[in-house]
């Protein structure tokens, strides 16, 4: 998630079931993440182990499909409300009813008749999702790639993740009693979920037209392992740079890490592909540092606020990514931009090129710039290299150490394929002058996986023809039922047990 922590440490395989505050002791918000992430783990594993890997409640399943196809307007998908867990987490298509408002007139005693000039009647707002207005989905009518397949069959599946939220995406996070000035407090983690479809193609099926329902779910489980599998591992390390002598003694001389203040650097995919495609980025808050977006003008965005200091705010050279919530949703990256010039007055600054038509051009989406703190000379290329951005990110280079800053190193394994979004954190301390990552018994460091992104998918439907889906979804009933009544014998002690209390009460003299 993007968001200003100071590490993450919760870790399943050490079994801890909570996290225990002690007196006088600083508390850190690694703590009390580490406390919501027990939990989730427990109560989400807990609800996989009882329900299986997706089903929903047989009196409120959700995600039921139905198949809308179009003679002059596009395929579309009617998606139910409902509940609906995969993998332990709860996914909710309710679509929720809007808000009655106050009539003026009716307030201030005035009436009116039908047929006098006024607003018009809002229409009546939909009961259900559709394909093309899910809330999280942003599916595009005038891109072909987003439109459903028109080749039949095609499996209907849901994709289940999580992002981070603050205050630059939510306005309502803020507490403004705090004042402007003051920064935004605690994140949210938000559940997000897509109805999308998956070609049969993909499914690897030998007969699409004739598959029954079984084989159609054992395919889709051996796409999904396949889709979700980690295809690339980095290490990280702290290597003091040569040059290290030359710098001011602003840390220790022997510091492996260089920097002087505690990090948790961000390493994410940019783009993905093979090593040869592939790009990343990196940031030293994480990815944490935004800057909501009040108006864009051509290369000229004006910004809502800048940075409280200099270490968080934006300065001529600084890489940025704009983002809005369907960005965000859709996960296609689009190039960086480099800060060309900054207006501290009008809280303005120029970029090098004028972002995406399809990104920031609507405020309800609430528009932001991420800075990234990478570099074109971040680090000195080999000799014969190709040009070290690549769309404004670092061109992925496997096999080799490849520097951050301040002596922070990560390696990519070789033979890696990469997919946009997926990122490491890296936490970086002045104490120990060097960075926390796994290394085995000869302190050589360890390959991981990503930290994420992590999908999670269910089969909602297989649609065949037109207007014919056949449903995936599966169901569970309610553990309580009624008590079951009482035999002859157990009614017989009752009554027994009744009489011997009458008779002590009758045998007690009256006081």
């Amino acid at each position: 998630m993007h968001a200003d922590l100071s590490r993450l440490t919760f870790r399943p395989e050490r079994r801890y079931s909570a996290v225990v505050a002690q007196q006088g002791r600083v508390q850190l918000d690694a703590d009390a993440n580490e406390q919501t992430a027990i939990q989730l783990h427990q109560a989400r594993t807990l609800a996989a182990d009882l329900i299986g890997q997706h089903g929903g409640p047989s009196g409120d399943a959700g995600f039921h499909i139905r198949f809308k196809g179009g003679s002059r307007d596009l395929d579309d998908l009617i998606i139910e409300g409902g509940r609906y867990y995969v993998d332990g987490i709860l996914c909710d298509a309710t679509r929720p009813l809007p808000g009655a408002a106050v009539d003026d007139e009716a307030a201030d005693g005035a009436s009116g008749t039908e047929g006098e000039a006024g607003s018009p009647e809002p229409d009546e707002p939909p009961a259900t999702w559709t394909y093309w207005d899910q809330p999280d989905a942003y599916r595009d009518p005038e891109r072909p790639g987003d439109r459903l397949p028109e080749q039949r069959p095609f499996l209907v599946a849901l994709k289940v993740w999580e992002r981070s939220v603050t205050a630059a995406e939510d306005p309502a996070l803020r507490e403004v009693a705090l004042g402007s000035a003051m920064p935004d407090t605690a994140a949210r983690v938000k559940v997000v979920w897509q109805v999308l479809p998956v070609e049969s193609a993909a499914l690897e099926l030998e007969n699409p037209g004739g598959a029954s329902k079984e084989q159609v779910g054992k395919a889709f489980e051996a796409w999904v392992r396949k889709a979700t599998a980690p295809g690339s591992r980095l290490a990280a390390r702290a290597e003091r740079p040569e040059h290290a002598d030359q710098d001011p003694c602003l840390v220790r001389p022997d510091a492996r890490y260089r920097g002087p203040e505690n990090q948790l650097y961000r390493v994410e995919i940019h783009e993905g592909g093979t090593a040869k495609e592939a790009t990343f980025k990196w940031s030293r808050e994480n990815g944490s540092v935004v800057f909501p977006v009040d108006e864009l003008d051509g290369t000229w965005v004006e910004l809502a606020s800048l940075g409280s200091d200099d270490k968080l705010d934006l300065g001529v050279g600084d890489l940025v990514e704009f983002v809005d919530t369907a960005y965000t949703s859709r996960g296609e990256p689009l190039p960086l931009l480099r800060v060309e010039e900054v207006d501290l007055p009008g809280r303005r600054v120029r970029l090098s090129g004028e972002p995406e038509p399809g990104v920031g051009r609507r405020p309800e989406l609430r528009p932001f710039l991420r800075r990234w703190d990478h570099r074109e000379t971040a680090r000195r290329p080999r000799k014969g290299a190709a040009a070290r951005l690549k769309r404004g990110a670092l061109k992925v280079e496997e096999g080799r150490w490849l520097p951050l800053e301040d002596g922070v190193e990560v390696y990519f394994a070789p033979d890696g394929a990469y997919r946009s979004g997926d990122h490491w954190l890296i936490p970086a301390r002045t104490a120990t002058g060097g960075v926390e990552w796994p290394v085995n018994a000869a302190r050589k460091p360890l390959l991981r996986a990503p930290d994420g992104i992590q999908a999670h998918y269910a089969p909602l439907a297989w649609v065949t023809a037109e207007q014919a889906e056949l449903d995936l979804r599966m169901v569970f009933g309610p553990l309580a039922v009624p008590a079951p009544a009482a035999d002859a014998s157990a009614l017989a002690a009752e009554a027994e047990a009744a009489a011997e209390t009458r008779a002590r009460e009758d045998a007690e003299p009256e006081a």
